[in-house]
């Protein structure tokens, strides 16, 4: 083989190496911040494929805030309730402010870490809130410059 082809296969081959290794790192790191969804069945029993959470790992709980469950610390912003599905229910602690729309019966999803079998330390809660949902502003501004149309027969026909 002469130099050159030598020089442009080492090369080629470099080039291939670092774009393989650039990959696996990059496979490596998210698979390493993935934060898998569960509900509080599935934290408790484990998902139908047989996998279950362990302590220490990062995921997602979404379901929906027991009533009467909610308690907050008088002497700072830490809030625990209770989530639940059509199961068993988990804890969760969140520290931080709530969203406007959290309340009891309220379908939430929270981030966090497990702390035990049915404890969850959230670092973010999202409330969730139907589709029919509109800001009070703007279904007024629709409202004042909405008016409906009255169709006669002779519009309909019209088109």
């Amino acid at each position: 083989m002469n130099p050159r082809r030598k020089k442009r296969l080492g090369l080629a081959l470099a080039l291939v190496l670092g774009v393989g290794s650039t990959v696996g790192l990059m496979v490596y790191a998210l698979n390493q911040n993935m934060d898998l969804f569960y509900t509080p069945s599935e934290i408790v029993q484990g998902k139908p494929d047989g996998s279950k959470p362990y302590v220490g790992q990062r995921l997602r709980i979404g379901g929906m805030v027991v009533e009467n469950s909610v308690s907050r610390d008088p002497e700072s912003l830490k809030v625990t309730f209770k989530v639940a599905d059509i199961g068993p229910e988990v804890t969760v602690v969140f520290e931080g402010i709530l969203p406007d729309l959290f309340r009891e019966g309220q379908g939430i999803v929270a981030q966090g870490e497990l702390m035990d079998a049915t404890t969850v330390y959230a670092s973010e809660v999202l409330a969730k809130h139907d589709e029919e949902y509109m800001p009070p502003e703007i279904a007024e501004a629709m409202n004042k410059g909405h008016t409906p149309l009255e169709y006669t027969e002779q519009q309909q026909g019209s088109y």
